[in-house]
């Protein structure tokens, strides 16, 4: 395992960055860590944090070898973007990729989403000032599915990303979003070069359906990026938010998966993060904390290999719990209840659109 081209003798701890696994990001010469830094938490998105731990966060997590952060001027609207700029000021910049995404935008229902060209183009500029930065390495469009019609992102918001990237502000190309079937339509009809997919708890211990699609990315030579291990807390023995989109029979199946595991001394956090790293074809995945002691334990896992005990305690949770759920994803629900808050429609399961 030889040293990645981030790689910077003064900054990084050496050992660290030996011991980290890394993949090449599909066709980009990107040569990724197996574990990379989601920003989103620095946002506050998901408990208020202490920017001074927030920024140390960033740093220890380079220098201990992650070399891939991922951020969107959604999280905190525009927060996260702030204090990731504080955090990388002074890191050399060839110690890191970083990417960041279009489309999302302000919590007001109706600014929530744009995905024409002229805010894709100025949203570029907001975030590369944010973050103190003349170019991102990866500029995604954020949550395609959110879109009135996968035709504008084609037709708009990609043209648009070929523009900033063929002015240099950024290097390559990549769509985000939670339901599979959109990256096959969009990779099939663009005629703009699309490099990488970024979905989320898709390969996870509730739902692997990330699987039956990364033949699709690999035949095109895409960097495969995956997101939240624990399932936005639900593989943790917290429990998830109230605004988690996730049916009441996943809810209820992964709350039972939690406690068997407890009852047989087992972490289904360890566990999910375990399951999610073994999952083939991804090139990293991304997980999000604000806190030191978290990113230390997360840091642990992509080394550590799970006991006899834990695998078969893991391999029984899927057969009880997983396995007999009818559908393991929660597609469309988001964008149902965003349409009808957009109605001005009240609904009695109101959640917050994470």
């Amino acid at each position: 395992n030889h040293l990645p081209d981030t790689f910077t003798p003064e900054f990084h701890d050496n050992r660290a960055v030996l011991q980290m696994p890394h993949n090449t990001l599909g066709k980009t010469g990107l040569k990724v860590s197996k574990l990379s830094f989601g920003a989103s938490s620095l946002g506050n998105v998901f408990r208020s944090t202490n920017e001074s731990e927030s920024i140390e966060v960033v740093r220890e997590a380079l220098r201990q070898g992650i070399n891939y952060i991922d951020v969107a001027p959604w999280y905190g609207h525009g927060l996260a973007e702030k204090v990731l700029g504080k955090a990388l000021d002074g890191i050399p910049r060839t110690a890191y990729y970083i990417a960041t995404k279009v489309g999302r935008y302000q919590p007001e229902v109706d600014k929530m989403f744009d995905f024409s060209a002229e805010r894709t183009l100025r949203s570029v500029d907001e975030s590369l000032q944010r973050m103190g930065l003349d170019f991102v390495d990866i500029i995604q469009v954020h949550d395609m599915e959110f879109a009135p019609s996968l035709d504008i992102i084609i037709n708009e918001t990609l043209p648009a990303l070929q523009k900033v990237q063929q002015s240099g502000k950024a290097r390559f190309i990549g769509i985000t979003g939670y339901p599979l079937g959109n990256f096959r339509t969009v990779l099939e009809r663009s005629t703009v070069k699309i490099d990488t997919v970024l979905t989320y708890c898709r390969a996870c211990i509730h739902d692997n359906g990330l699987q039956e699609y990364i033949p699709f990315f690999q035949e095109r030579g895409i960097g495969i990026i995956n997101a939240s291990p624990i399932a936005m807390g639900l593989l943790s023995n917290q429990g998830p938010p109230d605004w988690h989109p996730a049916t009441k029979d996943i809810k209820e199946a992964c709350a039972r998966s939690a406690s068997f595991c407890r009852e047989n001394d087992c972490d289904i956090s360890k566990l999910a993060m375990a399951y999610t790293l073994g999952f083939p074809g991804i090139h990293t995945t991304l997980f999000s904390t604000a806190s030191l002691g978290n990113l230390r334990k997360n840091l642990a896992c992509a080394n550590t290999q799970l006991s006899h005990k834990e695998e078969d305690v893991l391999k029984d949770v899927i057969k009880r719990y997983i396995d007999p759920l009818p559908v393991h994803h929660w597609e469309g629900v988001e964008v149902d209840e965003y349409k009808r808050q957009l109605q001005g429609v009240p609904d009695e399961h109101t959640f917050k659109l994470g």
